[in-house]
Order: structure tokens, then C-alpha cells, then sequence
């Protein structure tokens, strides 16, 4: 099973990027997605970028995550 995290664009160069999730960096690999710009939200697998999500799905999903975190303790 695979979970879908949103992570933000903060770096680009070329179809690479650097993408945050929760404060940690990660390189993404971006080739597989059109238009692709520092600060949009995609989710990542395997490596690679594999959607774009706008900033309200986004936010809704981390909301949710953080959520599912804070009843687990």
C-alpha cells in the first residue's frame, strides 16, 4: 500500500527539484508533470513527481494527515 503525501516545490532546475514534506527535503524528479513551478504541491512515488495538486487539496490533505498523527498518540 502506498500513501500520498502533498510536497511543495522549493527548488527547480531543469526536471529535477527539491520538494518539502513536513520539513524535510527531498529530490524529485519532475519529467512526468507539464508546468511545473517553485511553490506547487505534487505528489510524489518513487521518486517522481506524478501529480499536481493546487494549494487547497493540498492543505486539506496535510490538515487530514496531521489529524490521523494526533489520534494516534
Amino acid at each position: 500500500m502506498c500513501l500520498a503525501i502533498p510536497a511543495k516545490v522549493i527548488e527547480k532546475k531543469g526536471t529535477l527539484g527539491i520538494a518539502e514534506i513536513g520539513g524535510l527535503r527531498h529530490e524529485v524528479d519532475l519529467r512526468l508533470l507539464e508546468d511545473v513551478k517553485v511553490g506547487d504541491y505534487v505528489i510524489i512515488h518513487a521518486g517522481f513527481g506524478i501529480q499536481k495538486l493546487d494549494t487547497k487539496e493540498a492543505d486539506e490533505t496535510l490538515s487530514l494527515l496531521k489529524e490521523m498523527v494526533e489520534c494516534g498518540k
